[in-house]
């Protein structure tokens, strides 16, 4: 295992070549840079389309299914974000990486259910594009289980863990939670509500950890509770994260990461202990 990024981010250096990932893109530099750092980390061949005509040629082009673009909001001859639009309307997962941001248009960007975003801010910028993509190509060996009485809430967690590409069970009480965790020994990851009828989230997580360690399963409670005492409480039951709703999509995926990145972690350590 090495690590990728600036997050820790722990990878396993397998390679990508089958993936058909899109740049759209005007910037030589930024292209070349893109194009080259992929190349070495992932073998990828990406596809560079310096402006909207270029993007749709590359689409029509082929029937393959395109598996991840890389987009700039304003292409020539899109110069009013059309491209991220076309891109959007077409179902393909997208990372928008610019050089422009603020918080409106961070409002709008999210709104359109993309992966993630990237500012070409810092000199790290490429370097934490290739991170997001790595994610997203390597999310789908995670199998997270969503636990909430709400319909409402199961519907919002789940829609965004398979926007950012993860393998995602629910469960709406407790008691299914441990039934699907029994039968699905792969999940890494619960996160679970507070305030369930049948079994709350503290019980729940003194039940689970009866029998899977934090070495197996990794659990985030979430609540729209104002009481602060209750991350306390879910930490001291066995949970390893809390968070208060409403939450914003990048904390919340950041806390699913470091969440994952530490599991991968303490696997890892554990299968090197026992070779040794």
């Amino acid at each position: 295992m090495s690590f990728l990024g600036i997050s820790g981010m722990q990878y396993s250096g397998e390679m990508f070549a089958g993936a058909r990932i899109i740049v759209a893109e005007d910037s030589n530099v930024f292209t070349s840079m893109i194009s080259k750092r992929l190349k070495e980390l992932f073998d990828i061949n990406v596809e560079i389309c310096r402006n909207f005509e270029d993007l749709q040629f590359s689409y029509d082009k082929s029937s393959d299914p395109i598996t991840l673009a890389i987009s700039n909001i304003n292409l020539p001859g899109a110069e009013n974000g059309e491209a991220l639009e076309y891109l959007v309307d077409l179902s393909i997962p997208t990372i928008v990486f610019t050089g422009t941001f603020h918080e409106s248009m961070r409002d709008k960007l999210m709104a359109k259910d993309i992966v993630d975003y990237i500012l070409k801010d810092n000199i790290f910028a490429v370097d934490l594009l290739a991170e997001s993509i790595c994610r997203f190509l390597t999310n789908h060996r995670h199998h997270v289980l969503i636990v909430d009485d709400s319909a409402t809430a199961r519907a919002l967690l789940s829609s965004r863990l398979k926007r950012y590409n993860f393998r995602v069970s629910v469960a709406d009480s407790g008691g299914k939670a441990l039934e699907i965790l029994k039968a699905n020994r792969d999940i890494g990851l619960m996160i679970t509500d507070y305030n369930m009828p049948d079994i709350d989230g503290f019980e729940l997580t003194r039940r689970i950890r009866a029998n899977i360690g934090s070495h197996e399963l990794r659990i985030i409670g979430v609540s729209s509770s104002s009481n602060r005492l209750l991350s306390a409480r879910f930490l001291k039951a066995g949970g390893n994260d809390f968070m208060l709703r409403p939450f914003i999509d990048e904390e919340f995926y950041c806390r699913v990461n470091q969440n994952l990145d530490t599991l991968l972690q303490i696997q890892s350590m554990r299968k090197e202990r026992a070779v040794a």
